[in-house]
């Protein structure tokens, strides 16, 4: 298994949703959403992403409690999730050779969970004012 992995944040309350897949591509984003539907469901989310095909081809199925919301091109600094990406790279990787791709996502797995289990953390590294003074309603 490769580590292609799809992440969805939330900022103001430092919930994090996360999938590894075998591949980037239409139906393991629907799987994705579906995820985050079922882990959520009396939430409306509005997903930030970018323009990546698969996560605004056509075929793509988006649950009702979800609105994807597409980025500019060139913008992924205004993605929260993007953030954490980052600190991933930086906490989990830096200077490190694996001899499989097994032990990279080993270490993706363990380095999500960890974020995944301190919504202080997450909420540290993805929140700013501009996200904090939103109001949807």
């Amino acid at each position: 298994m490769s580590g292609r992995t799809y992440g969805d944040v939330s900022p103001l309350e430092g919930e994090l949703d996360w999938m590894i897949c075998p591949a980037m591509n239409t139906d393991y984003m629907a799987t994705f959403l579906a995820q985050v539907s079922v882990a959520h469901p009396k939430d409306f989310i509005v997903m930030v992403v970018g323009g990546d095909s698969s996560h605004v081809a056509k075929a793509l199925v988006v649950p009702e409690n979800i609105r994807l919301h597409r980025l500019p091109p060139y913008s992924p600094q205004l993605n929260p999730q993007e953030h954490l990406w980052d600190e991933l790279r930086e906490k989990e990787f830096p200077n490190r050779v694996f001899s499989d791709m097994a032990g990279v996502v080993r270490t993706l797995e363990a380095g999500l969970r960890r974020l995944a289990s301190g919504r202080d953390k997450v909420r540290s590294i993805c929140v700013w004012h501009g996200i904090v003074s939103l109001t949807w309603f």
